[in-house]
């Protein structure tokens, strides 16, 4: 068998129709199959490639960890220079009530984790989560998932979740003192990119801290510059109980974490001890990889030149066929009339070098979501491209 029939045949499909595209190097924006062709990744690993492919210093990092230890045990029992090290800057970049970090090894397993860590704390087993939101695919995860497609085959679901309207005053109304926790995107991703209302966040955020429910924000797209503000919590003025971190997190390795108050993060210690235990979560070659990934965000200021490369994607992207196009920074939705529409030109798109997707609650709609490092004429020729291939 060649080897596309090995990886159809032995590595589990998650879709009937998967890309299979056989990339052999990857470098800032570039990707490259094996026949030589290369693409524009417009959608960074989906969110993980914040300071682009294959950065010099990223793997400088992982090979000088690699040559010091991996795996020693599991999560939390030893001193680990990369993780500790890890932890001091994000904390140091973070308001200082979100002091302590959990490293996980996924998105998903921060949720899961904050959601125990917020029932442990309140007491409470009531979570208010929000429809058409995404927050992982493990059981946990899937219980807080806002769209019932993905959820019913699954059934039965963590009891006692309640999915709410985003953005909706009426949804505020019922956080109360039986609510352990409300989770949340700050920016809805895969519905499109939607975000809140500056006001009806900053009265969610009142409503939690009267009824001392903690109010879960995940940035595990959002975080890390890709909305022109480090943490995407910023540009509404409020600061949530705790954080949910992935994908940018590990600078391309497997990695994520929740964030919170040590006062907070330390019922997890006891009662039982061992409350959330994890054997390969916060790995030190994937904590050296993402804490290098970090330096180079802030080192380079990559936050900062979001705004400018927004207004650019935004300004090119005018088309007949274009409905809409919403944007929070680098965090971009194309909307189209229907899937059908966007689906063709995405695969145009693909064919000629350009490489970009859909979201799971809005098919009408293509991602962009680059590497940050992305440069005005990268994103000139990616227009064009796109452009290209609409139709009037």
């Amino acid at each position: 068998m060649n080897q596309r029939q090995v990886f159809l045949q032995h590595i589990a499909q998650t879709s009937p129709a998967p890309l299979a595209l056989e990339i052999i190097k990857a470098k800032g924006i570039i990707l490259q199959d094996r026949s030589g062709k290369t693409y524009m990744d417009l959608i960074a690993g989906i969110s993980v490639c914040n300071v682009g492919h294959c950065h010099p210093k990223v793997i400088k990092a992982i090979k000088q960890q690699a040559d010091r230890y991996l795996h020693l045990l599991v999560y939390g029992e030893f001193i680990e220079t990369p993780q500790v090290k890890y932890a001091q800057l994000l904390t140091n970049n973070l308001p200082p009530a979100l002091n302590c970090v959990y490293f996980t090894n996924s998105g998903a397993e921060a949720t899961e984790g904050a959601m125990k860590l917020a029932k442990r704390f309140t007491g409470r087993t009531n979570i208010i989560a929000f429809k058409q939101s995404y927050h992982g695919s493990t059981q946990g995860a899937l219980s807080v998932m806002g769209d019932e497609y993905w959820r019913n085959a699954f059934r039965p679901l963590l009891p006692g979740v309640l999915h709410l309207d985003y953005n909706d005053p009426a949804s505020i109304d019922y956080i109360n003192k039986d609510t352990a926790c409300v989770i949340m995107e700050t920016i809805q991703a895969e519905r499109g990119v939607h975000a809140p209302l500056k006001s009806w966040l900053g009265t969610l955020r009142q409503r939690c801290t009267e009824t001392g429910t903690l109010l879960i924000m995940d940035e595990i797209q959002t975080g890390f510059g890709r909305t022109g503000y480090l943490w995407g919590f910023q540009a509404f003025s409020i600061v949530p109980d705790i954080v949910l971190l992935g994908k940018a997190l590990g600078g391309g390795m497997p990695l994520g974490a929740f964030v919170a108050n040590k006062n907070i993060m330390d019922s997890l210690t006891t009662g039982p001890v061992l409350g959330h235990i994890t054997t390969f979560g916060g790995h030190p070659v994937s904590c050296a990889a993402g804490m290098a990934a970090m330096k180079v965000l802030l080192k380079e200021k990559l936050a900062g030149k979001v705004t400018e490369k927004e207004a650019l994607f935004q300004q090119l992207l005018q088309h007949p066929s274009i409905k809409a196009v919403r944007s929070h920074g680098l965090l971009m939705a194309i909307e189209f009339d229907s899937f059908e529409t966007n689906k063709k030109v995405i695969d145009r798109c693909i064919e000629n070098g350009v490489l970009t997707d859909w979201f799971l609650f809005a098919p009408h709609c293509m991602r962009i979501a680059p590497p940050l490092t992305i440069t005005k004429k990268e994103i000139r020729k990616a227009c064009g491209i796109i452009l290209s291939h609409l139709e009037n």
